[in-house]
């Protein structure tokens, strides 16, 4: 029985181009662009030096997809402890760069079920963060959330927030200025009501 491929070290430089080289692929063409060659290509790498890192392109995406989860959540946790935590979510959650990965992600996780998981599994993380931040400026603000739930108001503001970057991602942006004015209006206010 043959021993298993050796596989390169997660921390190792080269690996870190080539997940950079991914990432800007999938934020530049889509990730139906993104493959072995064109990868180690961009990042400056012969091409057999890929399969040193990753054993199949959904090792790669995983790869890409957690570090990117990871620094999310880091800044999350950053964020909620910052006396603007919303206005800062808000503005990490309106990243065009960040939404545009996510939407490829999610496009991806149609055909490849370890990313579909993995990703339920970080979103779910992500809500959870952003419903207590929120509860707790409802409640800092003396805003009923009874009439507005912090879970409800978590999902209106990711939700409108991905809306507008996928809308400006087509060139489409009736109403944007708009409303993000109306959300970090809203956002202000609420965080001037902490004690």
């Amino acid at each position: 029985m043959a021993s298993p491929r050796r596989i390169g070290p997660p921390d190792a430089e080269k690996r870190a181009l080539l997940l950079d080289a991914a990432e800007q692929l999938m934020v530049e063409e889509g990730y139906a662009a993104v493959s072995s060659r064109r990868v180690a290509d961009r990042a400056g790498l012969k091409p057999q030096i890929f399969f040193y890192y990753f054993r199949t392109m959904d090792d790669l995406f995983l790869a890409v997809f957690r570090r990117r989860a990871d620094e999310g959540l880091e800044h999350y946790a950053a964020a909620l402890k910052s006396e603007r935590s919303l206005s800062s979510l808000w503005k990490f959650s309106t990243d065009s760069v960040g939404m545009r990965l996510n939407a490829e992600f999610i496009m991806l996780a149609n055909n490849r079920k370890k990313l579909k998981t993995e990703i339920a599994h970080y979103s779910a993380r992500f809500r959870d963060l952003q419903t207590e931040a929120v509860a707790r400026l409802l409640q800092q603000g003396g805003v009923d959330t009874e009439e507005y739930p912090p879970l409800v108001m978590s999902v209106l503001l990711t939700s409108v927030a991905r809306l507008l970057v996928m809308e400006d991602t087509l060139g489409f942006s009736s109403g944007h200025t708009e409303t993000v004015e109306f959300v970090e209006r809203y956002l202000r206010r609420l965080e001037e009501r902490q004690p």
